[in-house]
């Protein structure tokens, strides 16, 4: 098996456990709180690294950079509040769609702020990129939905947070990040979720343990696979997550095709794909 088809496979993995987090937060919004939501997917995460560093070791856990960590977690949490909120109140579809303008908006910070080159690839991904968000958000047709900004201002922290991870990613494991999001971010959601806890029924547990266990093997998985593949490879494997999931809200939720998100979506990956392209040209010589 080449390295390159088990970084497929990874970043497969890395899908389905997004789908499956999803999933477990629509289930779960039906009476928790978001908060409560992110403090068990948090809570769960910390339990599993804890139990990984059993075995390989705490030197790796270890940091110098805690301001980083705490800075980067602050904009991730952000994040991940306005992707369940998303999750209650938007089709499943749009939000992945809408999710995908991350790259988009971490090429504009890292512009701004890492120093990088604003390119003719990159500018063609932000023309095409914001081009698909009109088409997905179709302001002004009467069928604007005011939730999506949420969650397009969630894919913005996203790309903030993950200039963090770019910043860190030179000193720090993957387990060290994921260990200090989870310990950052657990009492947080804890502190914010006790005024309206509400005390979770056995029949929750599964969808604890999903979005809690999913959240851990997407970022393990998509670490796995950018060691093992080409971006060129990784992303169009991620982006398949956008018909697997509008399935999934057709079967399960009954929640209809929309062309014009896919069309969106595509116009985005289109962008995203063509700065792609470029970079590895730059980089090849």
């Amino acid at each position: 098996m080449t390295a390159t088809l088990r970084g497929v496979l990874w970043m497969s993995g890395a899908v389905l456990s997004f789908c499956v987090m999803a999933v477990a937060a629509r289930q779960l919004l039906q009476h928790l709180g978001i908060f409560e939501i992110l403090a068990f997917r948090t809570l769960v995460t910390l339990l599993i690294v804890l139990a990984v560093t059993v075995r390989t070791g705490t030197a790796t856990l270890k940091t110098r950079r805690f301001g980083t960590h705490l800075w980067r977690n602050g904009m991730h949490l952000g994040g991940q509040v306005s992707w369940v909120f998303a999750i209650g109140a938007l089709p499943l579809a749009m939000v992945f769609a809408i999710e995908f303008t991350a790259p988009i908006w971490t090429a504009i910070m890292a512009v701004l702020f890492l120093g990088e080159h604003m390119n003719r690839g990159r500018m063609v991904m932000l023309v095409l990129g914001l081009a698909g968000v009109l088409v997905i958000l179709r302001p002004g047709l009467g069928v604007f939905q005011p939730a999506s900004l949420v969650m397009l201002l969630g894919s913005l922290l996203y790309a903030i947070q993950f200039i963090g991870t770019k910043k860190l990613s030179s000193t720090e494991s993957p387990m060290a990040v994921l260990f200090w999001m989870a310990l950052i971010q657990t009492p947080l959601c804890l502190a914010a979720a006790l005024t309206g806890w509400v005390s979770p029924e056995m029949a929750d547990l599964p969808w604890i343990l999903g979005i809690g266990v999913g959240s851990f093997t997407a970022h393990y998985c998509m670490t796995r696979a950018m060691k093992l593949a080409d971006a060129m490879v990784i992303v169009p494997v991620d982006y398949f997550r956008l018909p697997l999931i509008a399935v999934v809200g057709f079967v399960f939720y009954a929640e209809p095709f929309d062309p014009l998100v896919f069309l969106g979506a595509a116009m985005i990956f289109a962008g995203v794909w063509f700065s792609l392209g470029r970079e590895n040209k730059i980089a090849a010589p």
